[in-house]
């Protein structure tokens, strides 16, 4: 355990796909993410968008249906419940699904954007959120100009949103403890987020039934699914604190 949380001020958390997939949330690449012989990586980039819309549009539709069967878990519940107790709490999460937001935490630095969230490719209004399953119109359009809508997620070849990234390091520099969910700490940038704790002296605790790069360099490790084990694990540390 880290030290007690009375002294603790500071804590980030990185979610990756482990925490989704423990509600359900299917992953959507490899042999068990085929729609229509699709690769996701074949959809999920600007020239996909460019070339057919409409394709790129009814496979995020397709997601969307998955997704927005789903509920967040127990893991989900306990970082909102956590995020009360300290100070400076950040939520850094790889995921697109809003659960973290459905769940209750208020401030989600979504490292790759929002599947429920739609962006004027004119440029002409803020991002809007559309909950509606299935769309009532694919592709569909911004209500302020009627330019194409596309989802406001990162794809593939392009970069992450600036202001988040900085926002995400900015509290892996400064946290006392890290937690580090369900991720493979293969993907980078998000997988450095974990080696600048641990190089600004933060406790890092490391949730995930499977071996990871990060496993021989965090203070902690618990090999068993978040949902299952992260409620148990926060009533022990505030207990302790």
């Amino acid at each position: 355990m880290p030290m007690a949380t009375s002294t603790v001020n500071s804590i980030a958390v990185l979610t990756g796909a482990g925490i989704s997939a423990e509600s359900g949330v299917p992953t959507f690449r490899g042999k068990d993410g085929l729609w229509r012989n699709y690769r996701a990586e074949d959809l999920a980039t600007p020239g996909a968008f460019r070339r057919d819309p409409r394709l790129v549009w009814e496979w995020y539709d397709w997601r969307r249906g998955l997704i927005g069967a789903c509920e967040p878990n127990a893991a989900h519940h306990t970082l909102a419940e956590m995020e009360s107790h300290f100070d400076e709490f950040s939520l850094i999460t790889q995921n697109v699904d809003g659960l973290h937001n459905l769940a209750g935490s208020r401030a989600v630095l979504e490292l790759h954007g929002n599947i429920w969230g739609l962006r004027c490719t004119a440029g002409c209004r803020p991002t809007w959120e559309d909950r509606t399953v299935p769309l009532a119109t694919i592709p569909p359009r911004c209500p302020s100009c009627g330019a194409l809508a596309r989802p406001d997620v990162v794809w593939f070849g392009e970069s992450l949103p600036s202001g988040v990234l900085d926002a995400a390091f900015s509290a892996a520099r400064t946290c006392e403890v890290m937690l580090v969910i369900g991720t493979s700490a293969l993907v980078n940038p998000a997988a450095s987020l974990p080696l600048v704790a641990l190089q600004r002296g933060a406790y890092v605790v490391e949730f995930n039934p499977q071996p990871t790069p990060l496993s021989d360099l965090a203070d902690e490790i618990v090999r068993q699914p978040a949902a299952e084990a992260l409620p148990g694990w926060w009533h022990a540390w505030q207990s302790e604190g």
